[in-house]
């Protein structure tokens, strides 16, 4: 009786494939799978005795490569998807693209003269994105502003990734999402300018296949947040300011809520500090009511423009040493070590074989490492540092 093999896994995923024997049947000599896009082997399975077992292996899938477009189309979601303008997904691909368009547009104002560099991308299996770069301008060293709309199978360690370690609701197998969001990061040159972070995404996923009848889910995630090297007051508490009238409009327990999460989520344990001065931060969010928490994403992404530009306009053109940018560069090494360490979009990005240049847009053209570098106590540096410890309550 021959050997009956069952290959069911996503194409750009890593999970474990199960083979099946017969009691009669060894798995025979060692076998090569291709895949079907570049017909290189998939996984090799080995000889093996006879035995009445499940042999299971894990093997690295290929990834479903993106396909460069030459224009934007007007959406990026599927034909089941793209007429229904009343849904979620239609609304809030409407929103990060139009605050995309935004964002670069007061960026590209600020900046004087440096553009964004444009790369509009689609999937086979559907969706897409429009990843934007400016890099090298007068003010900023590289500022990415990103929008995609993803369609996929999500293996196991992909959801508890997105879902953050804590989960306990895993599933069995891949599982089917979509998944839509805006993430920004703008690293300035000059030291006395903070560098900004904002991210707003909304989340789906289905039943998996072994799993039929399982609730489809959904949850809304996000936030912003300020990384400078220098702390001037007044800007600090600008920005804040601007986070809690935003969370406000929604409800007073918002901000503080997600102020605590924030400062918690982009902590640096190896360090025992946190990435910056924070901002407001939430993930799985999806106990309130839908279409008052999409509001609520909206209107924290029509924020990040004044809660940042005019931080910029006073600090772009401030004279500074060399030891000033030193020290701003120590501290992009800190914004390195947690994007790859401990980010779960970056994280899930990887996991699920997402764009690279896209994902990693996040990091800063330059940075430094010293060893055992430590500031002077007292110092303007030192300053930082203990904020960054020691998270404050600004307003």
């Amino acid at each position: 009786m021959p050997c009956t093999i069952s290959v069911t896994a996503p194409s750009y995923a890593v999970t474990p494939l199960t083979f099946s024997c017969s009691k009669s049947t060894p798995i025979c000599h060692t076998s090569n799978f291709l895949t079907k896009q570049n017909r290189k082997p998939l996984l090799r399975v080995t000889k093996s005795m006879n035995s009445n077992r499940v042999v299971k292996v894990k093997a690295t899938v290929s990834i479903e490569k993106e396909t460069p477009e030459t224009e934007r189309p007007d959406t990026f979601l599927r034909g089941n998807d793209d007429g229904v303008a009343s849904s979620v997904r239609f609304r809030f691909e409407k929103m990060i693209r139009e605050a995309q368009d935004k964002v670069c547009n007061a960026i590209e104002i600020a900046d004087g003269g440096g553009k964004f560099k444009e790369d509009v991308w689609s999937r086979p299996g559907g969706g897409g994105g429009i990843s934007r770069v400016l890099q090298d301008g007068a003010v900023w060293e590289k500022a990415g502003v990103n929008v995609s709309v993803v369609y996929g199978q999500m293996p196991p360690d992909a959801y508890r990734a997105a879902k953050g370690a804590a989960s306990n609701d895993q599933k069995p197998g891949p599982i089917p999402f979509f998944a839509a969001g805006i993430s920004s990061v703008l690293h300035p040159k000059n030291p006395f300018a903070p560098t900004l972070h904002f991210n707003y995404r909304y989340f789906e996923t289905d039943a998996p296949k072994d799993a039929p009848g399982a609730p489809r889910q959904w949850w809304f995630g996000g936030g912003t947040d300020l990384t400078p090297a220098y702390i001037f007051e007044d800007d600090v508490k600008h920005f804040h300011s601007v986070q809690k009238k935003a969370c406000d409009k929604f409800d007073p327990t918002f901000y503080p809520r997600f102020k605590k999460w924030c400062d918690d989520y982009f902590y640096i344990k190896h360090r025992d500090e946190r990435r910056g001065l924070g901002g407001i931060f939430f993930d799985d969010l999806n106990d309130y009511d839908l279409e008052m928490l999409l509001s609520f994403a909206t209107e924290c992404a029509n924020s990040v423009i004044p809660a940042y530009i005019p931080i910029i306009e006073k600090r772009k053109d401030l004279p500074f040493t060399d030891h000033q940018k030193a020290w701003q560069q120590l501290r992009r090494g800190r914004y390195v070590e947690f994007n790859l360490v401990y980010d779960r979009g970056t994280t899930f990005g990887l996991k699920t074989g997402g764009r690279i240049e896209s994902i990693l847009v996040s990091l800063p053209l330059t940075a430094r490492w010293e060893y055992d570098h430590k500031p002077e106590v007292g110092s303007e540096e030192w300053k930082l540092l203990d904020a960054c410890i020691n998270p404050k309550e600004w307003i």
